[in-house]
Parts: C-alpha cells; structure tokens; sequence
C-alpha cells in the first residue's frame, strides 16, 4: 500500500475556498444593488416633494388667500420682496445685485440654521397638506423662496421706462425618507395678468 499525501485535501480546500469567495462577492454585488435601488427610491420621495412645493409655491404667486400676501404679487407692496431675510414677506426676496451670489444659494432652504425665517414651508400660505414620516414619505415637508425679477416678454417695451413686468424664480428643496436626501429644483413662474 503506498502512502498518501494529503493531495485531494489540498486540492478540496483551495476549491472550498474558491466557492466561498464567489459566494461573498455575489452577497455583496447583490446588497450593492440593493442599496443602489434604496437609493433612487429616496432620490424619487425627495423629487416629488420638491416638485410638490413647486406647485405650492405656484398656488401662493397666483393668489394664496391672504389679502397681504396677495398684494405683494400684485405689486402694491414693493417692500414685501427684501434683499435680506427677515424684511419683507416671508420667503419672499428680490433677485440679487449683478456680480453678487443668487438668493437661492445664501439662503438656508433646508431651514435648518435660520430656523426657516428666509423660505416657506410647504402649505404655509395655500393650505395644501403633504405627509411626512417614514417609509415612503418625505421625512419633513419641502420649503421655498421666491424671488421676483423684473422679466419682458417677447414684443414688450424692454426700455427704462417701461411699465416692469415681473415674474418669480422659485426655488424649492424636497427631502427623501432619509434626512441626507435633498433634491433642489428650480422654475421662474410668470403670473397671468
């Protein structure tokens, strides 16, 4: 009888170990995707609720209720849209100096380091619901800013001493179920006179 080696040991280990290594990066490959798809899901809650605060803020220039508030986007109140926050109407502000930042990246639109006084939050002023919580809902409600610029539509008399016309930069930050989602949207509104 001859005496053996051990070979076949050797060689079943190092094919145990092949197998567990594909095993492992399968499991990995699959939860990567998991996370991935988890992911975009957040993306779409935070998506929709910025878009769902862009149509508020839309309901809120073209007439929110509040005899004020309304006064501002009719322009009988030119002191409702400041250039800083706190003045003014709330969430409301003038376009920016040329050469100096936009409004829309001083502000804190999460709300977060201001306590809120330079947006909006959603339903504020139109009286929309939204709901917020876990799962598949935002985990707190969208906010705004609105600037107004002075905006000339094709054919209007663009000189200086035209009648201004104004439209309205909204910008709007939606969360996701998780608090590190954000989607930031942007959309100028021109009101129907």
């Amino acid at each position: 009888m001859k005496a053996q080696r051990g070979m076949a040991l050797v060689v079943s280990l190092v094919l145990l170990i092949m197998v567990m290594l594909l095993s492992v990066s399968a499991v990995q490959w699959s939860l990567q995707g998991e996370k991935a798809a988890r992911a975009e899901r957040d993306r779409d809650v935070a998506f929709q609720s910025a878009e769902d605060a862009v149509t508020d803020a839309e309901r809120d220039i073209q007439g929110s209720g509040s005899p004020v508030r309304q006064a501002a986007f009719d322009g009988g109140d030119p002191k409702a849209f400041a250039a800083e926050c706190g003045a003014g109407g709330a969430g409301l502000r003038v376009r920016a100096e040329a050469g100096k930042a936009p409004v829309w990246q001083k502000v804190d639109l999460s709300g977060a380091e201001d306590g809120g006084a330079c947006t909006v939050t959603h339903g504020t002023f139109t009286g929309a619901s939204m709901q917020t919580g876990e799962g598949f809902l935002p985990f707190k409600k969208p906010r705004y800013v609105i600037e107004r610029m002075e905006c000339h539509q094709p054919g209007d008399d663009a000189s200086a001493g035209a009648a201004p016309h104004y439209c309205y930069r909204v910008t709007v930050i939606g969360f996701g179920a998780q608090r590190e989602t954000e989607v930031v949207l942007q959309s100028v509104f021109s009101k129907p006179e």
